[in-house]
């Protein structure tokens, strides 16, 4: 019966998607609402990505919000699994000997990949208004980067107290910039309150890298905390 039930689930999901598959025909051209982002992200903006464009001014107090949401996942983790690691392990200490080591070759390849995943988060976050990227990808490559040192290092412990600090400190001027596109621009987060620059150069598109820097800053440092706090 369970074999039966489940051959027909996927012979439902088969027509399904064949469905979708036959009556599918690619758009010769954009919708009106895509083709007026197209024509004015780089004019007002001055960005050549489209997406961070407008998650990051157009669209920055929804981006506020889906950072908020983080923030809560993190602050409901916390709450729902006590208040372990909240302070980094003393090496030699009898919780750090009940750590299971990780092998040589993890160590090793940790050792190699951290300042490679460092650098290549730092490139994603300071390169978002260039080429596709931007502060919650390099946020979530950092904490990538966390996940793996604590793999390789499972005696170490992540200082709770810094990594809220930071991210506090990223939250309050995050929002303090959206202020200040109130006030010397035309809106909240609106980017123009500093020079758009040159069209394509790394110091471009007005305040949109500096937003991306305090996004990834507050992802990584808000991605660290739940996976720290999911360790065993």
């Amino acid at each position: 019966m369970q074999r039966a039930f489940m051959a027909l689930a996927v012979v439902l999901f088969a027509g399904i998607f064949a469905g979708i598959v036959i009556d599918y025909s690619e758009r010769q051209s954009l919708p009106q609402l895509a083709a007026s982002y197209v024509k004015l992200v780089p004019q007002e903006l001055g960005a050549p990505n489209i997406i961070t464009g407008i998650l990051l001014s157009y669209r920055g107090f929804d981006t506020l919000g889906e950072v908020a949401v983080l923030f809560m996942v993190a602050a409901g983790v916390g709450l729902v699994l006590g208040k372990r690691n909240l302070q980094p392990r003393e090496a030699g200490s009898s919780e750090s000997k009940e750590a299971i080591a990780s092998s040589e070759i993890v160590q090793t390849g940790s050792a190699i990949l951290l300042p490679l995943i460092a650098i290549f988060a730092a490139y994603i976050i300071m390169n978002g208004h260039l080429s596709a990227g931007g502060g919650f990808q390099g946020g979530a490559i950092i904490a990538s980067g966390v996940m793996l040192l604590l793999l390789a290092r499972p005696e170490i412990g992540l200082d709770h107290d810094f990594l809220g600090t930071t991210e506090s400190l990223a939250g309050v001027l995050y929002v303090l910039t959206g202020i200040a596109g109130l006030v010397f621009a035309g809106g909240f987060l609106d980017s123009r309150m500093l020079p758009l620059g040159q069209f394509g150069a790394f110091f471009s598109a007005g305040a949109i890298p500096v937003i991306s820097v305090l996004l990834g800053v507050k992802v990584g440092c808000e991605l660290s905390v739940v996976i720290d706090r999911f360790r065993g």
